[in-house]
């Protein structure tokens, strides 16, 4: 059985970042009085869980407009630090989004990085017998040692959005011109023939 990290409802259930941009680790955190759970995720992630998770609550308001708000209620921003110390309980995998309408809730589900087993064809004196044969093969199988359960109301679903859409404007700006991330000390653009660009002031 996995350790079930379950928050239904949580207090607080937000995405934030340790450290400078361009250097900076995300979390997801969810609080329940003084019982604090930290996963560490990707950028990517924190984009794609934002991205997925207002197109779904965007997709219940069209058959329940009076469940879901349009927007996040001003009321619920949250721009705090997240809760110290940070202990990452482990790094986020896979991850799945349900809509629970017996609750009106949404329900998230967060599982740890698949591990991978090495696999080589040996002879009967150990030695390799293609070293193109070597594969790595997730063991999907496997059931994972913990689990992130956290399960919200549609208005603290919409102001996680919001929060996490501003955390990922937070880091390092764009280049207009080749649109990879400039460095405060600034960055060579490819599209400028090499020329270090910086940040725009």
């Amino acid at each position: 059985m996995p350790v079930m990290h379950a928050f239904e409802p949580p207090e607080r259930f937000v995405v934030g970042t340790v450290g400078e941009p361009g250097a900076r680790t995300f979390f997801l955190q969810a609080r329940e009085g003084t019982r604090v759970v930290s996963v560490a995720l990707e950028k990517q992630q924190v984009t794609v869980l934002a991205e997925r998770l207002d197109e779904l609550l965007d997709e219940v308001m069209k058959s329940a407009p009076a469940v879901v708000p349009a927007v996040a209620p001003f009321e619920l921003d949250d721009n705090g630090p997240l809760e110290q110390p940070i202990e990452e309980e482990f790094r986020a995998g896979t991850m799945t989004l349900a809509w629970d309408p017996d609750d009106d809730m949404v329900v998230l589900e967060v599982f740890p990085i698949n591990e991978t087993e090495i696999i080589a064809e040996v002879d009967e004196s150990g030695q390799l017998v293609d070293e193109d044969a070597v594969a790595a093969i997730e063991l999907e199988e496997a059931e994972p040692e913990e689990v992130l359960l956290v399960r919200i109301a549609p208005r603290n679903a919409r102001a996680f959005v919001k929060r996490a859409e501003a955390v990922l404007g937070a880091g390092r700006p764009n280049c207009p011109f080749c649109g990879n991330p400039i460095d405060p000390e600034g960055h060579l653009c490819v599209r400028a023939n090499g020329f270090k660009r910086r940040d725009p002031v």
